[in-house]
């Protein structure tokens, strides 16, 4: 853990940059490893995705219960309910052209997922972000992760104050092992919450990797990894 207090505050809103869409889906069933899959079957669906190495790519997850949902491990299935979205974070000018992935079908490892109506989300500046996963150098501990992110975060002028360091997990890439980490950062005044959200951490961005999504407060970083920052049905 990383820890320093600060009660910087500021007025931005919103994005400019980039905005949150969601779609609809229609799969009864999904591999949980799976990322390299989609952004595979994106790059056929909507072949100009390959040239925003900065859009993001969320793996698709099941809804957490009020009961406490947790994700089957790796080589199993996770069995998506009609409420299950995917989404996706797109430069701004690209929103005309993601809606042209609506009424497609998407081939992820052998499950055909039909992909439905779009919805849109400006990015909301909240002072705690949480990303799910991060790539790291293999082999990498807890202690070095959060002084790479420091000096990350201090190479874009962004002095980090609260780190919270989460679960480890491994994905799968066309053969290739890539390790990583969650991670929670606190204590954000907006502007810096919006530019992180705008450009994420690290590489493998398409495979869902340095994505920064709001969260509501700081809690057990795994109590925040099934819960959508969208709402709706």
């Amino acid at each position: 853990m990383y820890w320093q207090e600060d009660d910087k505050k500021n007025d931005i809103s919103t994005s400019g940059k980039v905005v949150d869409v969601s779609y609809k889906i229609a799969c009864k069933q999904i591999p949980t490893c799976h990322a390299w899959e989609l952004s595979e079957a994106l790059y056929q669906a909507l072949p100009w995705i390959k040239d925003e190495p900065e859009l993001g790519v969320h793996q698709i997850h099941g809804a957490a219960s009020g009961n406490g949902w947790e994700r089957p491990a790796d080589g199993e299935l996770i069995h998506l309910s009609k409420r299950t979205r995917m989404f996706l974070r797109i430069p701004t000018s690209r929103f005309t052209e993601a809606n042209e992935l609506v009424g497609k079908t998407l081939d992820v490892a052998g499950h055909a997922v039909a992909v439905g109506e779009m919805a849109s989300k400006p990015i909301d500046p909240f002072s705690t972000l949480f990303a799910r996963y991060i790539a790291v150098t293999a082999g990498m501990g807890e202690d070095d992760f959060l002084r790479w992110v420091v000096d990350e975060l201090a190479a874009r002028d962004i002095k980090a104050r609260k780190l919270l360091c989460g679960i480890g997990h491994e994905l799968e890439a066309n053969g290739e092992k890539i390790e990583t980490r969650s991670l929670m950062i606190a204590d954000l005044d907006k502007s810096t919450s919006v530019v992180l959200q705008e450009m994420g951490i690290g590489p493998h961005r398409h495979l869902g990797c340095g994505i920064f999504n709001p969260h509501k407060g700081i809690k057990a970083v795994g109590e925040t990894e099934d819960k959508s920052h969208f709402s709706g049905s």
